[in-house]
C-alpha cells in the first residue's frame, strides 16, 4: 500500500470512529436576530447592535455561529409577520425572535399581538427553523388589565410551541437611565453590553439544542 493510500485509509478509519457529530460541531451555525429597534440597534453603530454583540460573545466562548441582524426599527408584530418569510433566509438554523414592544406602546390589543407572534413562530417551525422567543413587558401606563394580558403572551406561546424563552429583553436595563439613550426607552452601548451578558447563557443553550437536534 502506498503512503497516500495508507493515509487515506487511516483518515477513513478515524472519521468513522469520530462519527458525524464532529463534522456537525464544526459547522458554522447561522442564526438571525429578528425584531424591532431593540434588535436593530437604534441610534447605535452597527457594531454595537444586539445581534453583532451576541455573535461576538458566543464566538469568544468557542461557539462557531453567525447572528444576522434582521431588526427593523418601528416594527410591530404585524409588520414582522408580513416580512418574516423573506427576512429570514433559507439555511437559517435558528431565530432569536424579539417583537411586541411597539404593539404595547401603540395599545394594540394583546390578543392581536399573540396571534401574530403565534403565526411567526409557526411559519419558522414549518421551515425547520428553531426559535428563541424573547419577551417584552407592557409599560405600566397601559394599566393592570392590559399588562396582565400582554405579559402572559410570551410564556404562553413558548409553552404552546415548545420553544426556548428569554422572558424580558430589557432585563437589567429598563430601570437604569445610565444604560439608556436620552429617549429613556432604548439601550445605549453600555445597555447592550448588559443585555448581552444576561442573554448569552440562554442563547448558548439555544445553540446547543440546535446542534443536538438532527436536521
Amino acid at each position: 500500500m502506498t503512503f497516500k493510500a495508507t493515509y487515506l485509509h487511516l483518515a477513513v478509519i478515524v472519521g468513522g470512529l469520530l462519527g458525524p457529530g464532529v463534522a456537525a460541531s464544526a459547522e458554522t451555525l447561522p442564526l438571525v436576530g429578528f425584531g424591532d429597534s431593540l434588535m436593530a440597534g437604534y441610534q447605535l453603530p452597527q457594531e454595537d447592535a444586539l445581534p453583532v454583540r451576541l455573535e461576538k460573545a458566543l464566538v469568544a466562548e468557542g461557539e462557531d455561529v453567525t447572528v444576522a441582524n434582521a431588526g427593523v426599527s418601528g416594527d410591530t408584530t404585524a409588520a414582522g409577520l408580513a416580512r418574516v418569510d423573506w427576512s429570514v433566509p433559507d439555511g437559517t438554523r435558528g431565530v432569536i425572535l424579539e417583537l411586541g414592544a411597539n404593539d404595547a406602546l401603540r395599545g394594540i390589543p394583546p390578543e392581536e399581538t399573540e396571534k401574530n407572534l403565534d403565526a411567526i413562530i409557526g411559519r419558522l417551525k414549518n421551515r425547520g427553523i428553531a426559535v428563541l422567543l424573547v419577551g417584552m413587558l407592557a409599560p405600566p401606563n397601559m394599566g393592570a388589565d392590559y399588562g396582565e394580558r400582554f405579559n402572559s403572551i410570551y410564556p404562553k406561546l413558548a409553552q404552546k410551541h415548545g420553544v426556548a424563552l428569554y422572558p424580558f429583553i430589557l432585563d437589567g436595563v429598563v430601570t437604569r437611565s445610565e444604560l439608556q439613550l436620552e429617549d429613556g426607552m432604548h439601550p445605549n452601548a453600555k445597555g447592550i453590553a448588559v443585555m448581552v451578558e444576561r442573554m448569552t447563557p440562554v442563547v448558548r443553550d439555544f445553540v446547543k439544542s440546535i446542534r443536538d437536534t438532527p436536521k
